[in-house]
């Protein structure tokens, strides 16, 4: 799991909340169930059976593998339409292709992210290039869906190639935890995602034995996801471990920690925060379309089958 990393944190600006800080207790732990995504590219469903209430403006997010592809294994998504919200794809190793009907498109590979407006609608791929399925080869990454308000649901498409490293490197107080802010701010720092919906997105890679407790914009909500490792959360020190996703209750500030020993595939405890602006409006998904009503859902549908999301090129029709 290289992602973007340093040799040395303490050269990092260090991020610590305020001593009167009130950090947030734990209000539930789920553990993520498995499925396939696209051509079959195991999944673990990371906010499966946690309430809308606690995840908005977050609507899904998918662990992609971690998997060991064989030459010959590796597997992407076919095309397909997307309306009313933003994909975001941080990739942790392996490498993915994107293209859309809209012009935006890129490579990413370990610790870049694509951050995909699909607004008033478009079609999509996502594959792994030809090189890597004839090499096969280790696959991991993570792919967010964020709600759009209602007034931002038809806006324009947008494509965000977002580098490993363009990111916003930060370190703990003592230096025990490395985190890498994709997007939104922190304690003054912002990273390079843009949103819409206002959001906190990061990945943190906390040392065996560490603490980190970090300042949380109150009026956003907090969850976190373990990739891999295992650890506590909160001051009840609940504990969580990889593929389990925790709940955060109302607060300004958050505190995970790493166990002593952690599992032999991960020296560390590496671990997705995450937090929005809640939108607090109706919120209706129907495969890939997130809209208000079922009205505009099935409006959604019926544009899609009359290619108004534009068209896949002829070749691989």
């Amino acid at each position: 799991m290289p992602a973007v990393t340093v040799e040395n944190p303490l050269t990092l600006p260090r991020v610590a909340a305020p001593a009167a800080a009130h950090t947030r207790p734990v209000l539930a732990v789920a553990t993520a169930p498995g499925g396939f995504e696209g051509e079959g590219f195991p999944v673990r469903r990371a906010f499966a059976g946690i309430d809308y209430r606690h995840l908005d403006p977050f609507i899904m997010m998918d662990q992609m593998g971690e998997v060991e592809y064989a030459p010959g294994e590796p597997k992407g998504t076919p095309w397909h339409p997307h309306r009313g919200f933003e994909t975001v794809t941080y990739l942790l190793d392996g490498t993915f292709v994107h293209r859309d009907s809209h012009g935006g498109g890129g490579v990413i590979n370990d610790g870049d992210t694509q951050w995909m407006t699909a607004g008033s609608g478009l079609l999509h791929i996502e594959e792994p290039p030809e090189s890597l399925v004839m090499s096969g080869g280790l696959f991991h990454g993570i792919q967010l869906w964020v709600n759009l308000p209602k007034s931002d649901k038809m806006m324009a498409p947008r494509y965000q190639d977002i580098g490993g490293g363009q990111v916003k490197l930060l370190t703990s107080g003592d230096g025990g935890a490395l985190l890498r802010l994709i997007a939104g701010d922190l304690d003054g720092h912002r990273g390079p995602g843009i949103t819409h919906t206002p959001i906190t997105m990061m990945h943190v890679t906390v040392n065996p034995g560490a603490e980190l407790t970090l300042p949380w914009r109150q009026e956003f909500n907090a969850l976190a996801y373990a990739l891999a490792g295992r650890g506590s959360a909160g001051t009840e020190e609940r504990p969580f471990r990889t593929g389990q996703a925790v709940v955060f209750g109302s607060g300004d500030a958050i505190t995970i920690r790493a166990d002593e020993t952690q599992e032999s595939r991960s020296p560390n405890f590496e671990v997705v925060l995450l937090g929005g602006r809640p939108i607090r409006e109706p919120m209706m998904h129907y495969g890939p379309f997130v809209m208000n009503t079922h009205a505009e859902l099935a409006q959604a549908f019926e544009d899609f089958q009359a290619g108004r999301f534009g068209t896949v090129p002829a070749a691989e029709r």
